[in-house]
């Protein structure tokens, strides 16, 4: 079974995420969505009657069924809800390593250039240490079936650091045509000899995939990715962000620029 995480902290675009996320996978056979909520219960704890109805817990919970019931999910999509006390971080840390999460999807306030789920750098920075996709979904974006996907790399050893196995796994799920493409001020007629070595690595790890390699002289990395998305008709986008700057470059520039203005699912993976 596929499972995928969503976190939801009552606003539109968490919401929005868990109504992509059912659309997303109503063709995937025997998928589990999860609704996740991490709460904060030191007032409640104070409280004589934290273990009634009016506690915290099964204030969220009922929170959380509200949205449930919204969803229309298909008979073969099961939809649970888990809300626990704790810090996000923490909480959610373990919660994707103990329970085998396939995908995270998470909704993104345009207004802002992070998730509107309350995540700080420091949620980000453990996130980024779990092996799994992270998908972001611009606000009010409805799922459309995926055929095209956009792999964006900068072909620098190729073979160390691409997460092919991520990377296989998001390919796995949508089935769709893989496009590869790489954006540098440099190219010209034709490419030089050290890219045709790291497209050859990536052709040979990604041969059952049959990917079409695009290398895009521009000189803004980020638009090229987003001007190449429009025109090529692309459904989905997926990223490595760099280890280092994983939640300043990921939430402070791939989030806006990629997903808010290409108005594309952005999905980040990792090794």
């Amino acid at each position: 079974m596929k499972k995928f995480l969503v976190p939801v902290d009552f606003t539109i675009p968490s919401e929005s995420a868990a109504e992509y996320t059912i659309e997303m996978t109503k063709d995937m056979p025997g998928t589990e969505i999860i609704l996740y909520h991490v709460y904060k219960n030191d007032i409640f704890s104070l409280s004589k009657d934290s273990s009634e109805e009016g506690s915290k817990k099964k204030a969220t919970d009922a929170d959380l069924q509200i949205v449930k019931d919204f969803l229309k999910n298909s008979e073969h999509q099961k939809v649970t809800m888990v809300s626990e006390a704790g810090h996000f971080i923490d909480n959610i840390s373990k919660y994707v390593l103990g329970n085998d999460i396939d995908m995270i999807v998470m909704g993104i306030n345009k207004g802002s250039i992070r998730p509107n789920v309350n995540i700080g750098s420091d949620t980000l920075k453990m996130i980024s240490n779990i092996s799994i996709p992270i998908m972001l979904i611009p606000p009010g974006l409805k799922f459309k079936k995926v055929e095209n996907v956009l792999f964006a790399s900068d072909f620098k050893d190729v073979a160390r650091k691409t997460p092919f196995d991520s990377l296989k796994r998001v390919l796995d799920f949508f089935k769709p045509n893989l496009k590869i493409l790489n954006v540098d001020s440099e190219h010209y007629i034709e490419i030089s000899e050290p890219y045709k070595i790291e497209k050859g690595e990536m052709e040979s790890k990604l041969k059952k995939y049959n990917p079409e390699f695009s290398f895009l002289r521009s000189f803004d990395y980020l638009e090229g990715i987003v001007t190449f998305a429009q025109t090529k008709d692309i459904d989905v986008i997926v990223t490595v962000p760099k280890k280092d700057g994983f939640y300043n470059q990921l939430f402070k520039i791939y989030t806006r620029k990629l997903a808010i203005d290409s108005n594309k699912p952005v999905i980040a993976i990792s090794k």
